[in-house]
């Protein structure tokens, strides 16, 4: 039996209890707030746009080259009103979470049924009439 202590640590055990089902139940980042990829990508755009402007040193990596990439491409409002105005559109529903919104204006269902389905919590927050008047009005704010 050996009197020194253990060379390694104790690997630690992950947290493991987060879901988005029918429960939101997001762990250690459940009060955080959340962004929808619209939001993302203006907080990006702008954040590169200062430091280019300020003359700052960018530092484009190739992870933030695909990250903007990747919100241009699924960033579905790309008018910097349109997204505040989406982000009205869903803060309005103070029976959501922060996620659910989120998860609502990235995803931009065309109906009730499918977002439910994607989102399976909304199901006992809002009728399917109320969720669709409410798609529908993101569906007016995105580009054609």
């Amino acid at each position: 039996m050996s009197h020194h202590p253990p060379a390694s640590r104790q690997k630690a055990q992950p947290a493991g209890n987060e879901e988005a089902t029918t429960v939101i139940n997001l762990g250690e980042f459940q009060d955080v707030d959340t962004l929808t990829l619209s939001e993302a990508a203006l907080v990006i755009n702008a954040l590169v746009a200062k430091r280019r402007n300020d003359r700052k040193n960018v530092n484009e990596t190739e992870m933030l080259t695909k990250t903007v990439d990747y919100l241009e491409t699924f960033a579905r409002f790309k008018k910097k009103e349109n997204v505040e105005a989406v982000e009205r559109l869903l803060s309005a529903h103070k029976e959501f979470h922060k996620f659910e919104r989120a998860q609502l204006g990235s995803l931009c269902c065309e109906t009730a049924e499918e977002a439910k389905y994607l989102i399976p919590s909304l199901n006992d927050k809002i009728s399917d009439e109320d969720l669709q008047e409410l798609l529908d009005e993101m569906y007016k704010l995105m580009p054609r």
